[in-house]
């Protein structure tokens, strides 16, 4: 079979990258004792099968010779702290090896379907080795983890906050130019409606394009479901021995789960993609979320000036932007689990310095223009 050099050094740069794994492996697996020694080397045979397909590739195009492969420097160092720091202090950085390989086959067209997939799996046992999915499970059902329960509310208090301090340094900045109580208002008014558009439709596009790649993932775990059983179910049993089940209750809750394939996609795109088919977000309540929270901070400082004007009604725009200010900064410290008190007063400090600076350069550039 007749393939081009460029081909053939693909190969066999993707048999030593996976060679180059299953060594690291090894030597985790060396460095381990119990069942993260079995996953690891688990891990390793799989990096191996991956490693002879691109070695079958290569004898179909008439290559004989395959000299050992050299260890990558990489490999070497992260294999000797194994040995003396412990398996811990490198599992982080597989993790991310992990991630970059996942990603290399998808424009490798040679590149078995199940490939990428079976990478971010291996992703998913790491992770689980590492104790990081295991970690966030406890804080979760204790309440300590924010970014699941609390993901809705803090995504209303930054909408506030933008729309707050991007609008009453918008006001400032004109009032610093001008005391034209219609102006200023027109301005606060124009920002106002400009930044909620201009922040729902970013949501919508954003969360709307999440949505298309998550929807394009769970389509493609489906098919491989139903073309490749066997290697899913395999990958299925390492996450599980990686999380602490034996390999007899592993294969064991594996098989049942795969018995069922709603259930089996469920499950498998859930632990290899970390993705959950029936919680992807809706963009039109995005959109609409963000345009809501962005609007209500935006017209707090404008309303001074629908009542009335001069420096009267920049004062009180300041102060009832600088109470509010405090209270989300306050609410942002509860969420982020820091002093309320803190976050309070640091994000009024912020504002005052920004918005001291906006009102002076609309003051150079209100003489500029009056000239």
């Amino acid at each position: 079979m007749a393939v081009a050099p460029d081909r053939l050094a693909l190969f066999e740069e993707m048999r030593e990258d996976e060679l180059d794994s299953a060594a690291l492996y090894r030597a985790l697996a060396d460095a381990s004792q119990g069942r993260r020694r079995d996953v690891l080397n688990r891990l390793a045979e799989a990096e191996e099968r991956h490693a002879g397909h691109w070695e079958r590739l290569l004898r179909e195009a008439g290559v004989t010779e395959f000299p050992p492969p050299k260890r990558t420097l990489r490999t070497r160092l992260l294999s000797t702290m194994a040995h003396r720091f412990g398996a811990d202090t490198v599992l982080p950085l597989v993790l991310r090896l992990e991630a970059a390989d996942a990603a290399k086959y998808r424009d490798v067209a040679e590149a078995p379907e199940t490939m990428s997939a079976e990478e971010m799996a291996h992703g998913r046992a790491v992770a689980a080795l590492g104790g990081g999915g295991k970690g966030e499970q406890i804080a979760r059902s204790e309440g300590r983890h924010r970014a699941g329960a609390g993901g809705a509310l803090r995504a209303a208090v930054f909408g506030v906050n933008d729309g707050l301090v991007s609008n009453l340094l918008l006001i400032l900045g004109v009032a610093g130019g001008t005391s034209n109580r219609n102006i200023i208002l027109l301005a606060g008014l124009a920002g106002l409606l400009a930044g909620a558009f201009s922040m729902a439709a970013g949501e919508w596009v954003s969360i709307q394009s999440q949505r298309e790649l998550y929807e394009r993932e769970i389509a493609v775990e489906r098919e491989e479901l139903s073309a490749f059983p066997e290697e899913e179910l395999e990958e299925l049993i390492l996450i599980y021995q990686a999380k602490g089940l034996s390999e007899d209750e592993a294969k064991a809750l594996a098989g049942r789960i795969m018995r069922r394939p709603e259930s089996a996609l469920d499950t498998l795109t859930r632990e290899e993609l970390g993705l959950a088919p029936g919680d992807l977000g809706s963009p039109w309540v995005a959109a609409l979320s963000s345009f809501g929270s962005f609007g209500v901070g935006a017209f707090i400082p404008v309303i001074p000036f629908l009542a009335g004007g001069g420096t009267a009604a920049l004062v009180v725009a300041v102060a009832l932007s600088a109470v509010t200010l405090f209270v989300v900064g306050s609410a942002i410290g509860l969420l982020t689990g820091r002093s309320p008190l803190r976050g309070g007063v640091r994000m009024v400090a912020i504002a005052a310095v920004v918005g001291l600076v906006s009102n002076l350069i609309g003051r150079l550039i209100g003489k500029g223009v009056s000239v």
